[in-house]
């Protein structure tokens, strides 16, 4: 009992000083949408369920680590027969694949307050190297990472059968997010 105190001390003591593990994503303050074309004209939607694990120190950028996960049942398009349909086989594939994830592989500094996250997107079950410009500023007591991403549908089998014609459903969805986090340190 007494070896399990002393681990539980030490593990505490390394949480509080080190800033970068006790980070926290703010669902209430953050959001993903994307905006893709449908014969010309814009359609909007957004993701209303997602988290992950960060792990950033913006001092010391190459140490850090971000898994974001996507509910890809989430995904609203502001029609319920668009979210219906966006979960077959066709679109997301809800059934199978559950989940979108993004894992850095690295993350470097791009200048005062900006970052460029590298990782593997994968949606579908298919993985693909991305990179992804971040801004990160300060927000009262959280700080506010934002960026965009521009994907190709069709590299994830995002889709399929009639719906891959991209003159009906345009190729490339550009992903917007700003994710709130506390407990980043001040740089």
């Amino acid at each position: 009992m007494k070896n399990l105190l002393q681990i539980s001390c030490i593990a505490w003591a390394l949480w509080a000083c080190n800033p970068a593990l006790a980070q926290k994503l703010e669902p209430a303050q953050s959001e993903i949408s994307f905006v893709f074309r449908q014969m010309g004209v814009p359609v909007e939607g957004r993701f209303s369920r997602f988290g992950g694990q960060f792990t950033f120190d913006p001092k010391k950028p190459e140490a850090g680590k971000v898994v974001l996960n996507i509910d890809a049942a989430s995904a609203r398009f502001g029609s319920p027969d668009t979210d219906s349909e966006a979960a077959k086989s066709d679109w997301f594939s809800i059934a199978k694949f559950p989940q979108a994830t993004l894992e850095s592989t690295s993350i470097s500094s791009a200048g005062p307050g900006k970052f460029e996250l590298a990782g593997k997107l994968n949606i579908k079950g298919t993985a693909r190297d991305v990179r992804v410009p971040v801004t990160l500023a300060r927000a009262g007591a959280v700080h506010i990472a934002t960026g965009t991403l521009t994907v190709k549908r069709l590299d994830f089998r995002i889709g399929e059968g009639e719906w891959s014609d991209t003159s009906m459903v345009a190729n490339e969805v550009q992903v917007k997010f700003k994710l709130a986090l506390s407990g980043i340190a001040a740089p």
